[in-house]
């Protein structure tokens, strides 16, 4: 079975990662990865085929920036094209990225069956970018696996059953598999290109949401990130960068330590040492869970309601008062509560594709 992988974003190759490693153990598949270039930054993008051995793609599109409109039309174009060529059995799709929806609009337009790995998540803000790309995936795909009970029973409810397995959460088979690999991060300052030390106690920060990107938002989230007790570790995204350093141009903000982009072993080792997370990444708010640490979330909306529990995640508005009075609320683990599988969610979902389409 000739299987077509579309990824573009840091998240979909970490899950990727251990499906492929999977799919290798069949010799009934024949994997095509395609990486849109939606993430563009070597330690985005590039440098995660490495850390985490996934197969390098056939093709890499280099399509990045520009509005969602057109990056999501000319995704399509280029991908519509490598389908015809490649002639895939089927498309895997991860996520909710622009890179996600392209492929699977270009897929069904040619009548290709479309897995969806993630499928059913919702927040229930359709201003927010991501929510459609889902809803639109999930409406075109043939196969959906879930990631936890309650995405399984969103699909129920938009009519999907049929086509609805919940498998856990690959993203959970990562975690495990790469935390012991995790490495201590070559910090390198965004403005001065300097080395600087992990410091022993620090706070783990990430932001890149289209909700977090305007320079005044950012802004206080940094305020509010300079008042805590310990230092906040912050690898800029690609999409912070220009606000950030005009940010600086005006103000020190001694308590923050700005860096490049890191590496998915470097950034897991901050989330398994940090003292709590803060951070607008569904990835990231579920790999505090896994760790065992607590996780501020700055939307007004829940990506994944099944960590917002007993104080483990807590929504906080961009702003200092709202952020701080999130991260003080004392969290409660309970051992017994995993909502995301147990860690073999890869080989199921390779079961899956291989049950639904076992005909090619």
């Amino acid at each position: 079975m000739k299987l077509l992988t579309v990824i573009g974003a840091r998240p979909q190759f970490i899950k990727a990662a251990v499906v492929s490693h999977e799919l290798l153990k069949h010799s009934n598949f024949e994997e095509h990865i395609v990486h849109t270039g939606q993430h563009y930054d070597y330690n985005m993008s590039k440098a995660f085929f490495e850390e985490l051995s996934i197969p390098l793609p056939k093709e890499n599109l280099g399509i990045s920036g520009g509005s969602h409109a057109q990056m999501t039309g000319s995704m399509m174009v280029a991908l519509e094209d490598s389908m015809q060529r490649i002639q895939p059995d089927a498309v895997l799709l991860y996520g909710d990225t622009n890179s996600t929806l392209a492929a699977a609009l270009a897929a069904a337009k040619l009548h290709i069956p479309i897995t969806h790995v993630e499928a059913g998540a919702r927040t229930g803000s359709k201003t927010n970018p991501e929510e459609i790309n889902r809803i639109c995936t999930d409406h075109v795909s043939s196969l959906l696996l879930a990631c936890t009970e309650e995405s399984l029973a969103n699909l129920g409810n938009e009519g999907l059953s049929a086509q609805s397995f919940f498998i856990g959460d690959p993203m959970l088979d990562a975690f495990f598999e790469y935390s012991m690999y995790a490495v201590t991060p070559e910090l390198v300052d965004v403005s001065t290109k300097h080395k600087i030390e992990v410091p022993g106690r620090f706070y783990y920060l990430t932001c890149h949401r289209e909700e977090n990107t305007d320079f005044s938002t950012l802004q206080s989230i940094l305020d509010a990130m300079d008042m805590l007790d310990y230092p906040v570790i912050y690898p800029v995204h690609p999409r912070n960068r220009a606000n950030v350093m005009a940010i600086l141009g005006d103000k020190d903000y001694s308590n923050i330590v700005f860096a490049d982009p890191l590496g998915y072993l470097e950034s897991l080792y901050l989330v398994n040492n940090a003292e709590q997370v803060i951070t607008d990444s569904g990835g990231l708010q579920r790999e505090a869970f896994f760790a065992g640490v607590k996780c501020t979330t700055l939307l007004d909306f829940e990506v994944w309601p099944e960590t917002m529990v007993e104080g483990r995640n807590i929504l906080a508005q961009p702003g200092q008062e709202s952020i701080l009075h999130a991260m003080q609320i004392p969290q409660h683990i309970d051992p017994a509560y995993n909502p995301f599988g147990d860690g073999h969610a890869a080989s199921k979902i390779v079961a899956r594709i291989e049950s639904a389409f076992n005909s090619y």
